[in-house]
């Protein structure tokens, strides 16, 4: 799920490099902290959330077959 995230994230910030994914796992769930640079924030959530909401439910879709639930949160 982390690379999943990071194959999302990666390309609509303008600095890839500080892309960071830290993954907290229990017995059927994960919960993902998404951390970006201060300026590319903006762009991870998009306008009214919609990029947020677009990478979750990705993400999500994939977790299905990992039979976990997943949580994806941006660190402030």
């Amino acid at each position: 799920m982390q690379n999943l995230l990071l194959l999302l994230v990666r390309p609509i910030v303008d600095e890839p490099e500080r892309v960071e994914v830290v993954a907290s796992e229990s017995e059927n769930r994960v919960d993902l902290e998404l951390t970006v640079a201060p300026d590319d924030v903006g762009k991870v959530i998009g306008r009214g959330g919609r990029t947020i909401r677009a990478i979750r439910t990705v993400v999500k879709a994939a977790s299905v077959n990992a039979g976990k639930r997943v949580n994806v949160e941006v660190a402030d």
